[in-house]
């Protein structure tokens, strides 16, 4: 029997064009509820997958993903928010995209086709055995990133999958496969939106909790956070200062001379800043 896409199903909804908007956007919000359910069915395999991504990366592997049109788009778009975020290099956690840096803004006429490219990426980049590589893919189908999957297995590398279909090829190419079915979109094949959105809520998952297993996170907070505008500082300072009370100026001076939360209290509390050491002497003469 032939692989059946069931995001190329018809949409469940018809002429869309005599709709009001109204109706449109509580029609697009009735099909996003759809998307947690899904993204929940499928926690066993991100679980599964992050278990064993926290082990290669406390070795010194690597988060890459892999994709074309969207799914690319959204990967990049996750790898490039966890140096801000967690305060990791950027060379931890990357997003391939088939047709290069032009295809996050213009597509690139048959990228996505080619069997061999994906695996050149790779090795462009250093693939090895700490590596885990995911391919993201809503109709499963993408001969880039199934290519890629294939080369990965050969070499001893873990793989993972994001789809929108079950049982299909990516899938069949993973080690570990996440199939989010969310059922047909409401445009027709428009996989940029309910799919999209639930690659997007698990890219969140596999990285965040990655994070925090890394010890990249505090209790609840974002301790290595870069400050790269007013607003991180702030909020840096604030977290310091709950941490330590020592008002805000004082903590405000010890973030910016340490460069993160984390830094500044683990400086503080085992007297590694200077005006620490200078009060607390006075206190001991004090005394």
């Amino acid at each position: 029997m032939a692989f059946e896409k069931i995001t190329e199903r018809s949409s469940l909804y018809d002429n869309l064009e005599k709709k009001s908007v109204g109706e449109i956007v509580r029609d697009i919000n009735n099909e996003d509820k759809k998307v947690a359910l899904a993204v929940e069915r499928a926690l066993p395999q991100v679980e599964k997958l992050v278990t064993e991504i926290v082990k290669r990366m406390k070795r010194g592997g690597r988060i890459i993903y892999m994709g074309a049109g969207t799914s690319g788009r959204l990967g990049v778009l996750d790898a490039s928010e966890i140096p801000p975020t967690f305060g990791m290099d950027p060379s931890w956690v990357i997003g391939i995209i088939a047709g290069g840096d032009t295809a996050l803004r213009n597509p690139v006429e048959n990228a996505e086709d080619d069997t061999e490219q994906g695996w050149r990426d790779l090795e462009a980049i250093g693939i090895n055995d700490r590596d885990t590589v995911i391919g993201i893919a809503a109709s499963g189908t993408t001969p880039y990133v199934i290519g890629a999957l294939k080369a990965c297995r050969e070499h001893g590398i873990l793989t993972g999958a994001i789809t929108s279909n079950p049982d299909a090829p990516i899938s069949q190419a993973a080690d570990i496969a996440i199939e989010m079915i969310v059922g047909p979109e409401y445009v027709t094949g428009s996989s940029r939106m309910k799919s999209g959105t639930g690659q997007k809520m698990i890219c969140n998952m596999i990285t965040t909790a990655t994070m925090i297993k890394m010890g990249r996170v505090k209790g609840n907070r974002m301790v290595n956070m870069q400050l790269s505008n007013a607003k991180l500082v702030d909020r840096g300072t604030r977290m310091v200062d709950d941490e330590l009370h020592l008002g805000y100026d004082e903590s405000r001076r010890l973030l910016l001379m340490y460069g993160s939360v984390k830094n500044a209290v683990d400086a503080y509390l085992h007297h590694d800043d200077p005006d620490h050491q200078i009060q607390h002497l006075d206190e001991n003469e004090q005394i």
